[in-house]
């Protein structure tokens, strides 16, 4: 038990002896422990060394225990501060090698996977691994992972995961993509758009990157799709740079049609985001259920109220009006 602080058997036992019985000579510590006189004379010699043992000067040599708060407390202290020590060192030398690795070993960089079932696996991975944050680029039209089946998210986000998603306006075109993204949002997602997307992309915890190296999708190799695993590089810094800028540019979401506010009722806000979007009048209508005719009035009925003659105007007054 003590060997963590250099005590080690048989002067362990002496020393447990010496505390349990106050005081004792070298023949009767031999005599209760059953060992011979050279171990317990080696025993006692270590002990005294360490300041753990003090003795009489007379003759016999009476032993005594120095009280564990003194004797042993300090070393303690001292060894927790070395192996603390210890630790940033080897976490300073991990570091350095795993550099040296990734410099050296291509693979250590960039790991290739190859179809929609291996990119699945992969994506699930990553998001299960993740503790602070996951970025994606939603396209549309997807290769490995439909629109509403990444369980995933909805575990991470509930261990505290933070998502940041950008979706293209084509998405939208999908069948039950408004929905699915809802509840991503309800559920804590941070949703924005763009007119569009360059590439399909997720990143987790800002260490690793999943993305395309070929084309995919109906128009590449849907079964198949070539992708790349990138880890800690100068790629996954320009990676995370691309995000931040779409990021920057993109238009919030605020499609959680729950509840109404007293500036506007949640449909005509879920319905002015997607249109702010730049989703189309026709997808809009076939994701809210609506009729063409039925959209067209309530953003005519909106217009109106904002003293708005176009939709540009109209998405310009609800950014200000905080409709959005």
């Amino acid at each position: 038990m003590l060997e963590a602080v250099g005590v080690r058997e048989p002067a362990e036992s002496v020393y447990r002896l010496l505390v349990a019985s106050g005081r004792a000579s070298a023949e009767e510590l031999a005599r209760r422990t059953g060992m011979d006189p050279e171990s317990i004379g080696h025993a006692l010699d270590s002990l005294t060394r360490m300041g753990l043992v003090s003795h009489t000067d007379g003759e016999p040599r009476v032993f005594r225990a120095v009280p564990p708060d003194v004797a042993l407390l300090p070393r303690i202290k001292s060894s927790a501060d070395a192996l603390e020590l210890a630790r940033v060192e080897a976490a300073r030398l991990i570091e350095a090698y795993q550099d040296t690795a990734r410099r050296h070993h291509a693979g250590q960089l960039l790991e290739v996977i190859t179809g929609a079932e291996a990119l699945r696996q992969h994506l699930r991975q990553i998001q299960t691994s993740a503790r602070e944050e996951m970025l994606w680029f939603c396209k549309a039209q997807y290769v490995a992972m439909p629109s509403g089946s990444n369980a995933e998210e909805f575990e991470a986000l509930a261990r505290g995961v933070r998502y940041r998603v950008l979706y293209e306006k084509a998405f939208f075109d999908d069948e039950g993509a408004v929905d699915n993204v809802v509840a991503g949002v309800r559920a804590g997602e941070v949703a924005r758009t763009v007119p569009e997307l360059p590439l399909r992309l997720a990143i987790a915890d800002r260490s690793v990157a999943i993305f395309p190296l070929v084309p995919g999708g109906p128009q590449g190799s849907p079964d198949e799709p070539t992708t790349a695993l990138v880890r800690d590089s100068n790629l996954l810094g320009a990676l995370l740079a691309l995000f931040e800028r779409y990021w920057e540019d993109a238009v919030p979401l605020n499609i959680d049609d729950t509840t109404d506010s007293p500036d506007l009722p949640a449909i005509d806000r879920k319905l002015l985001s997607l249109l702010v979007a730049g989703v189309a009048d026709k997808a809009i209508a076939s994701q809210l259920g609506l009729s063409r005719r039925t959209v067209q009035r309530h953003i005519q009925r909106m217009m109106e109220r904002a003293g708005a003659g176009t939709r540009m105007q109209l998405a310009w007054q609800a950014a200000r009006r905080g409709w959005l």
